[in-house]
């Protein structure tokens, strides 16, 4: 088993692909065995989501229908310690996916053609944000 720490420095809300930087830390990892990549993102308003790589239309309406099922500065939120995207951007985690398991074939990555993963940042301002990856099998 082996792990790894990556950090993504975010432009804001949207979604960053980190399909290949997760791929340069576990590709030929398990070389040439099959295995597990567990993606876990170590922060309550990010998530991780595998999402088409091909179409960048798919990231913006995902955005655009993110902003309006939770809209920033809720009246309904008393949890506004970091501004009004702070309560809006935990429950977009919620409803996502703080961690992914992706499988490892021939010791890569077996994402399907138009899949990567991406960081989906939920705060409007930029932000660091670390990544532990762990590869089993």
């Amino acid at each position: 088993m082996n792990q790894y720490s990556l950090t993504v420095r975010t432009k804001g809300r949207g979604l960053t692909d980190i399909t290949a930087r997760v791929a340069e830390l576990v590709d030929g990892t398990l070389s040439p065995g099959c295995g597990l990549a567990h993606i876990f993102v170590n922060h309550t308003s990010a998530s991780l989501v595998i999402q088409e790589n091909a179409d960048p239309d798919v990231r913006r309406d995902l955005d655009a229908f993110f902003e309006r099922l939770v809209p920033d500065g809720d009246p309904l939120f008393s949890h506004v310690d970091e501004g009004p995207d702070d309560m809006s951007a935990h429950i977009r985690s919620v409803l996502t996916a703080t961690h992914l398991t992706v499988p490892v074939t021939d010791g890569r990555l077996a994402l399907g053609t138009w899949q990567g993963i991406y960081l989906w940042e939920h705060r409007t301002h930029p932000h660091a944000r670390r990544i532990t990856i762990t590869v089993s099998g």
